[in-house]
């Protein structure tokens, strides 16, 4: 018993360790917008294939070959998945299905369905080629095979919600499940049959959406792989701007940095989207060694799914070697919704001449093979699917002398998003007088004065938040910098507007959410006030044009990448209307002038008018949280909506309206000492105005300090603190007391109420404990459990930008 004891105790000491090694629940290397994204999801480099933020593996690979050996640093080897029975992403299929509840035995391949329906999948709701409303559906899929022998047979299924599958009567997979995407589920080859098979699906729709798609796949060895050996990787640094890898390769060190330069104070620099990747090797051994690093970038990353076709092709431009591909079909701006990549557009990788690479198209099955067999022959145009654009840079002779080479990742989107109507161009490209060859070559004349620009801003960025919070606090806004300003795209409106739009990215993918702005903008407004102003010119616009005819903001302006107006099914008033005055009183306060609020003062003031009828105790409606369901009497909410009547009211009197300002100054005031009365629960003060009995984090109540309105006593936030710290849980403050499970930037905002740097730090530690060993490996999800650090929902959005609350609260107010 002892010794077990003791072995458990030594586990838990490792798991302990290594989940203090981690940085992060997943690693940013290439970040541009919400199309052109590219993580590590794992903490190894080379432990995994890179992938979209979405989780759709958009392959990056790296090697480097030591004299005769060649080592993987980067993205591991992609699953080769050959096609046996299609599913629709590839090619459309018909099968036979039933709405009602078939014969027994319908599973079988001798079933008669002669009297069943014939329709072409997907099945489901939305966008699916055969809509099914009802609770259940059974299909019926035949197909005949000339050969059974698949070693790696796997079912390729999405469905929605609860399945069962079989295959000629036998049954190979059921689950009580939602899968939003395709999942592979080994079946046994055996089960398959010469001749004619069957394929048979029961699907049940329990609760929302209904979707069914499926087909089987035969996972092939890809050959020589047994040559190649994993990079040692020896460390792994993560800053705003840079993710940055160092391996032993043999007798070789190599270190790998990817740089997306988003400086705000630059916005033809932020805008552009070209990331560099560098590659630095030096000997450690005292040797010589012969050394090339190859480098592929997959074709994957320039297609919504892995069917479609793409044309590849190598060209010159000035002093750059260019790779280029893109779909074949080119349907701009086509597309839209949550969970979808861009397939229009075209991707680039580009290496200086002078550095003597060789590049090539080759189909990303083979590609590692032929550069592990010295082939490296590839060509120079390429049509079809799924091709990996192949660099290869040589060092020659490397010895103790540190060798350094560069190349760059670009994506060039040619129209950006839809505007009412108006396709919209890139800003880097917004009086259409650029081309990405232009920007490329830019990129690469500037690469080392930009890397020394980004340099110099991460180790301000770090320092100045590490005084604002502590050295955790930093560490979390070093890992949410480059999402919170990647989840967004930059365009200027046909009106000469700059427009920063963001993406509701896994919430219901909105372009320009108001509620996502809200606490996406302390960021924004600390390095550049005039992107917040991007966040909200739509909105504005929206109202001022007509539009849009509500006393209130709209929630959304689409669903990206279409802004053509509100999709979102429900409005927020209360909700929309505070975040948009308290965030231009934001701007204000930061900029010490109130010009911006001046220009849509009209709009301003009916929404504060509103918020003077509507926003004491709110009727029953949605608010920002709004995956908590619906709610009246949100005692948090209506914080909100009396912060944002002492912002207008400070708005009016810099802008000399000295008579509105001292009437929503003091009613603002009279709002805040009847909400402590309704709001009193003793101890705290309530989730909602009559239930007594329950508690909420009021983190609206923040911009009450950070914009010194001076509305609530200092006394409110010390006592909704002390008992914040009595709920605590492993991985944070529950949101409210409804459920265990949190929204990690709104315990931010709650942190920042406190007034010492003790209550501070209990309240974000958990946070950062979260970060650092959740079990869910995605870009940073601001919803997750407080009891075991799961992801609930969300991930890669724009709020982690809202982490910034502190440091914004410290450099206006110096505490």
């Amino acid at each position: 018993m002892k010794r077990l004891i003791t072995t458990l105790c030594l586990t838990a000491l490792l798991l302990r360790v290594s989940a203090q090694e981690r940085i992060a629940p997943a690693y940013p290397l290439i970040t541009h917008d919400p199309y052109f994204s590219i993580w590590s999801f794992s903490d190894k480099l080379n432990a995994s294939p890179t992938k979209h933020w979405t989780g759709t593996v958009q392959s990056l690979t790296g090697l480097i070959r030591v004299d005769h050996q060649v080592y993987r640093f980067l993205g591991s080897q992609e699953e080769n998945l050959v096609t046996i029975l299609p599913a629709s992403d590839e090619k459309a299929y018909n099968v036979h299905y039933t709405e009602s509840e078939p014969a027994h035995g319908w599973e079988q391949p001798d079933y008669g369905d002669n009297g069943w329906k014939t329709g072409i999948a997907p099945f489901g709701d939305g966008t699916a080629t055969t809509q099914w409303r009802s609770k259940d559906l059974w299909t019926r899929r035949g197909f005949n095979l000339d050969r059974t022998d698949f070693k790696g047979l796997k079912l390729k299924l999405m469905n929605d919600d609860d399945v069962e599958v079989y295959l000629n009567g036998t049954k190979i997979f059921d689950c009580k499940c939602y899968n939003g995407k395709f999942i592979y589920v080994p079946v046994d080859d055996k089960i398959l049959r010469q001749g004619r098979n069957i394929l048979a699906i029961h699907v049940r729709n329990n609760v929302g959406g209904q979707w069914l798609d499926a087909g089987l796949v035969n996972e092939e060895p890809v050959k020589d792989l047994q040559n190649i050996l994993s990079a040692k990787q020896t460390d792994l640094k993560l800053n705003a701007t840079q993710t940055s890898y160092s391996y032993e390769c043999g007798g070789v060190r190599l270190d790998v940095a990817f740089t997306s330069p988003l400086l705000m104070n630059n916005l033809d620099l932020l805008s552009r989207p070209v990331s560099y990747v560098s590659f630095k090797v030096k000997a450690q051994d005292g040797k010589k060694h012969t050394t090339e690093v190859y480098f592929g970038a997959s074709t994957g990353l320039a297609v919504n799914t892995e069917f479609q076709d793409v044309n590849a092709s190598k060209y010159k431009t000035g002093t750059l070697s260019v790779l280029k591909a893109g779909t074949k079909e080119q349907a701009v701006l086509k597309k839209h919704g949550d969970d979808v990549r861009i397939d229009w557009g075209y991707l680039y990788v580009a290496v200086p001449q002078n550095a003597n690479a060789r590049q090539y198209i080759s189909p990303s099955a083979s590609a590692v093979a032929d550069f592990v067999s010295g082939k490296s022959a590839g060509s120079a145009v390429a049509e079809g699917r799924k091709f990996s654009l192949s660099t290869i840079l040589p060092f020659d002779q490397v010895s103790s002398v540190e060798k350094e080479k560069h190349l760059l990742v670009a994506y060039d989107d040619i129209y950006s998003v839809q505007y009412f109507g108006k396709d919209l161009k890139p800003w880097w490209n917004r009086s259409n007088n650029q081309t990405i060859d232009k920007q490329l070559l830019l990129a690469d004349t500037e690469y080392a004065s930009v890397l020394k620009k980004c340099e110099a801003f991460n180790q301000k960025y770090y320092t100045e938040n590490v005084k604002a919070g502590g050295d955790k606090y930093a560490k979390l806004l070093d890992l949410s910098y480059r999402q919170a300003i990647s989840a967004h795209k930059l365009v200027q409106s046909p009106q000469g507007d700059l427009l920063f739009l963001s993406k509701e990215n896994f919430s219901n993918g909105s372009i320009n959410t108001v509620d996502v702005t809200y606490p996406s903008a302390p960021l924004f407004l600390i390095y550049n006030p005039d992107l917040l102003k991007g966040m909200l010119n739509g909105i504005f616009f929206y109202s001022e044009s007509g539009k849009w005819k509500k006393q209130f903001p709209s929630h959304d302006l689409g669903t990206y990448p279409l802004a053509n107006g509100q999709t979102y099914g429900e409005d927020m008033p209360v909700e929309e209307a505070g975040n948009m005055i308290i965030l231009t009183a934001a701007i204000a306060r930061v900029e010490g002038n109130a010009a911006y609020a001046g220009k849509h003062w009209k709009t301003l003031t009916t929404w504060a008018n509103y918020l003077s009828k509507e926003g004491l105790d709110p009727a029953n409606q949605l608010c920002t949280d709004d995956f908590a369901g619906h709610m009246a009497r949100n005692a948090n909410l209506s914080v909100k909506a009396i912060v944002a009547l002492g912002g207008y009211a400070m708005l009016a009197e810099k802008l000399g309206k000295t008579e509105e300002a001292l009437k929503f100054k003091n009613q603002a005031k009279e709002m805040g000492l009847k909400w402590m009365q309704m709001a009193d629960a003793g101890d705290h003060y309530a989730l909602t105005f009559d239930s007594k009995d329950t508690w909420s984090q009021k983190y609206n109540l923040v911009w009450d300090k950070v914009l010194n309105l001076n509305i609530f006593p200092k006394e409110v936030y010390k006592k909704e603190i002390n008992y914040y710290l009595t709920k605590q849980r492993e991985f944070g403050l529950p949101l409210d007391s409804r459920r265990t499970y949190t929204k990690s930037d709104w315990i931010l905002w709650t942190a920042t109420l406190a007034d010492n740097r003790a209550d501070f730090d209990k309240l974000v530690n958990p946070v950062f404990k979260y970060v650092t060993e959740t079990p869910t490996r995605v870009p940073l999800c601001d919803w997750h459990e407080t009891t075991d650090g799961k992801q609930v929902g969300f991930q890669a959005r724009s709020v982690v930008g809202g982490y910034s609350i502190k440091s914004l609260d410290y450099i206006l107010n110096k505490r």
